[in-house]
């Protein structure tokens, strides 16, 4: 894909030693094309680390894509240099006039606080708003879609008994709906949260629909707004690493982790991950901007409603 991109933000040089093709903001500008805007709201600490996994996915499409990132202003990252911040990175004041194509809105560490013990809440929920106006469509992910099936539709999470941790299967409960396009029967997806949302709750509200499940991680992928709101609960995203980082990070904590389940060949923690959400995960970003982005978005971005 011809992504519009900084040319000197660090996922370029990542990616391009994995052989992904990443069009930088300087070759992309010859294009006679109005590419998608694209914005990013990244939540999570380690925000080189989840650029380069969302660059990854986003540039498996001939779309030509510019992206954006965006961050809260009212909470600051310790584990991101601020330099990088500062470079890369808008906050909401400056973008509320904008309008997007598309918007991603990662996981964040925060899942044992209530909703409204999170610091930043009152300034997401402002976002959360903005967008349903100001977006075509908007990918929420782990943490961020609990927070947003609560924050629009009253939807509310349970704490887990132990960690949802490791890589599930998953069904697909609508064969029909295009984000599915290509898609096996059932598909992997990695999972690392401490609370869940159920469907009881989501079947109360007519707006909601459930598109995938998994019989060990329970609810996996809502979709609202007939496509303008997708809810993902797992970490499509996720490099082949990340669970064993993660892993071995706390235990070197001395903290109590179980080994996440079906990711280490054998699951043991001396072999390699065995990756099988690879194919998924491209499919999953790939039919979400092609068929509730790119084929649903106005070419004038301004008539975004």
């Amino acid at each position: 894909m011809p992504l519009n991109i900084p040319s000197n933000l660090p996922a370029v040089k990542e990616l391009q030693k994995e052989n992904i093709f990443v069009k930088d903001s300087e070759s992309a500008s010859t294009q006679d094309i109005r590419p998608l805007k694209i914005i990013v709201l990244n939540l999570m600490p380690l925000k080189i680390t989840t650029e380069t996994d969302l660059i990854r996915l986003l540039s498996n499409t001939p779309l030509q894509i510019e992206l954006d990132f965006m961050r809260i202003k009212s909470h600051t990252s310790k584990n991101t240099p601020i330099e990088h911040l500062l470079t890369f990175y808008k906050d909401f004041d400056s973008l509320r006039k904008e309008r997007y194509d598309g918007m991603i809105i990662t996981g964040a560490p925060v899942e044992n606080f209530e909703y409204k013990e999170v610091t930043y809440w009152e300034e997401l929920t402002e976002i959360f708003d903005w967008a349903k106006t100001h977006v075509t469509s908007t990918l929420f992910i782990c943490w961020a879609a609990q927070a947003g099936l609560y924050h629009y539709y009253g939807i509310p999470k349970y704490p887990l008994n132990k960690k949802m941790f490791g890589v599930f299967k998953h069904t697909v409960s609508d064969r029909l709906n295009p984000i599915f396009r290509g898609f096996d029967d059932l598909f992997y997806v990695p999972h690392s949260r401490h609370s869940e949302v159920r469907r009881c709750d989501i079947e109360k509200v007519s707006g909601l629909k459930i598109l995938s499940e998994s019989p060990e991680a329970g609810v996996y992928m809502v979709q609202g707004r007939n496509g303008r709101e997708f809810f993902i609960m797992g970490h499509s995203e996720y490099a082949p690493n990340t669970l064993a980082d993660e892993y071995f990070r706390d235990k070197g904590k001395g903290l109590e982790i179980e080994i996440p389940m079906n990711y280490f060949e054998n699951d043991n923690p001396e072999n390699k991950p065995l990756v099988r959400w690879r194919s998924h995960a491209n499919l999953l970003f790939t039919n979400w901007l092609n068929y509730f982005v790119y084929q649903r978005t106005p070419y004038n971005i301004h008539r975004i409603r």
